[in-house]
């Protein structure tokens, strides 16, 4: 699994998008973000944030992945590994505004 540029805790989140605790775990339940635990405390790259905001590349993805039962652990792992088809990890795609290609792929998967 490719490594994201730094990982941040439930706090550091809520810090980062400047919104309550409980509108962070709002935002994992509607799939806008992901995490997982890491060592025990629930976690997610950094990367996931945009300008403050969730990478809104981010959640039709997720869906797409939780509708074909990913789980949230192998859905992390697989935007963060390098995928060949992309050339690059599935996450580092999305920012880079290739979502069309990435649910593409992720759609092929479900098969």
């Amino acid at each position: 699994m490719t490594e994201p540029t730094s990982w941040l805790t439930i706090p550091d989140i809520v810090e980062a998008l400047g919104v309550t605790p409980g509108k962070i775990h709002r935002l994992l339940e509607d799939h806008h973000l992901l995490a997982v635990r890491v060592d025990g405390v629930l976690q997610m790259p950094a990367d996931f944030i945009k300008d403050g905001e969730p990478l809104p590349e981010l959640r039709g993805t997720l869906v797409l992945l939780a509708d074909s039962g990913y789980t949230d652990d192998e859905s992390m792992q697989w935007l963060l590994a390098s995928e060949e088809s992309l050339g690059t990890s599935p996450l580092a795609a999305l920012r880079a505004g290739r979502k069309s290609e990435v649910r593409r792929v992720a759609q092929a998967l479900a098969f």
